[in-house]
């Protein structure tokens, strides 16, 4: 999907869009930590945000920034959620917006803000405004990487991405950076990602499109169960590609949907793969549920079922613990009609264990990615779940993540 030639433009492969990403010391490790993402040009901006109730300030400021429709720039920052901070975290996000939109010269409704880290700490406002500052002046259409590394946490990578497709007669690209790696639970995720377009449509469009692709895509990842406080995805659209506006729901507007949800596909991948501590990457493919809302909720069982992540990590093809957590999904089951495969072996099938080849089904247990798909025979549709294992490391991470 990704176009290796232009992976690393990112967030700068569109026209119009610069990027910077730098270090202002907020993160104990001394690496980058403070992005911006910026187009001259007004963009059309949309986002979508976590469902958690103990939303972080920035959310609360971004959506405000959304529901006007248009935005300039997005400014981030790793290494402090500015989450549960009360009204000062409100104000430090604000003053994150206020800033950039002084040093950009735009409105401060045009600057979506994010933070991840830890939660419950303020953000060390000297050093961010520092490091916005910075970032501003070191914007570039090279700046993407950077960009990308300066909002990681656990990560042990930065997502990235970049693609184009032919909409009107003209070449509109897309450009993408994300983070992403535990707290991972759907309704988004400990997550971040950013996606930038050239593309020209009609705001009501593009926010349309996303929460639809949200929907399929990044709320269809579970690396641990737990909902993070400061997730969000925007896309900002700024019609420099010069293609004829889709204002309707039109073939143009699909060759739109489908590609930003290709986007959205593979950075949901990634960011399940490289799950903390994870050495097993999940896919839970549900077939022959009644609706898509049951086939989600019990490849969700599964994805979520510590016994089930740990047998995976531990290679051991424990069929029980994944027809447990089918069973306890809470949607109606008939086990008599239910089958589940490992890497193409059945394993359990019409109420009792399968014979099975042990040897082949060793070596799907020992391979990085494996498939987990449960036939229920109850209808024609089908979702598809992404995970990861539960290790050693991941208890390290977490028992060791604190200020």
């Amino acid at each position: 999907m990704f176009s290796e030639a232009h992976k690393a433009a990112g967030v700068t492969y569109p026209q119009g869009f610069k990027a910077a990403g730098v270090r202002a010391g907020i993160k104990k490790s001394g690496n980058l930590d403070v992005a911006v993402i910026y187009t001259e040009k007004e963009a059309a901006v949309a986002g979508v945000f976590t469902k958690n109730q103990v939303a972080a300030a920035p959310i609360r400021v971004s959506k405000i920034v959304i529901d006007t429709g248009t935005a300039h720039a997005i400014v981030a920052n790793a290494g402090c959620a500015n989450a549960c901070t009360g009204e000062q975290g409100l104000k430090d996000a604000e003053q994150m917006a206020e800033i950039a939109a002084q040093e950009l010269h735009c409105r401060q409704d045009d600057v979506v803000v994010a933070s991840t880290g830890v939660i419950g700490v303020n953000l060390p406002m000297d050093k961010m405004a520092a490091g916005i500052k910075d970032a501003v002046k070191n914007l570039s259409r090279e700046g993407s990487v950077n960009a990308g590394n300066a909002i990681i946490t656990t990560d042990t990578y930065s997502k990235a991405g970049a693609t184009e497709v032919e909409i009107g007669g003209k070449q509109v690209r897309f450009g993408v950076i994300a983070k992403g790696s535990g707290m991972i639970q759907p309704d988004m995720a400990t997550m971040l990602c950013f996606i930038t377009t050239d593309a020209d449509i009609d705001q009501k469009l593009l926010q349309e499109a996303l929460s639809e692709v949200t929907e399929v895509t990044f709320n269809m990842i579970s690396v641990d169960g737990d909902m993070s406080t400061n997730d969000m995805v925007t896309v900002l659209a700024n019609g420099a590609a010069g293609n004829p506006k889709i204002t309707e729901k039109n073939a143009d507007y699909e060759k739109f949907h489908s590609t930003l949800e290709n986007i959205c596909r593979e950075l949901s991948k990634k960011i399940a793969a490289d799950g903390e501590g994870a050495t097993k990457f999940l896919t839970i493919n549900v077939n022959g549920a009644d609706n898509f809302a049951n086939a989600k909720q019990v490849g969700m069982s599964v994805a979520k079922s510590p016994l089930v992540k740990t047998a995976f990590f531990g290679e051991d093809p424990n069929w029980g613990r994944v027809i447990c957590a089918v069973g306890y999904s809470g949607v109606k089951i008939n086990p008599a009609s239910t089958v589940v495969k490992f890497g193409g072996i059945p394993v359990y099938a019409h109420g009792v264990g399968a014979d099975y080849d042990a040897n082949a089904l060793k070596k799907v247990m020992a391979a990085h990615d494996i498939s987990i798909d449960i036939e229920l025979g109850l209808g024609k549709t089908s979702a598809t779940v992404w995970s990861c294992d539960f290790s050693y490391e991941y208890v390290k991470i977490n028992g060791e993540y604190h200020t």
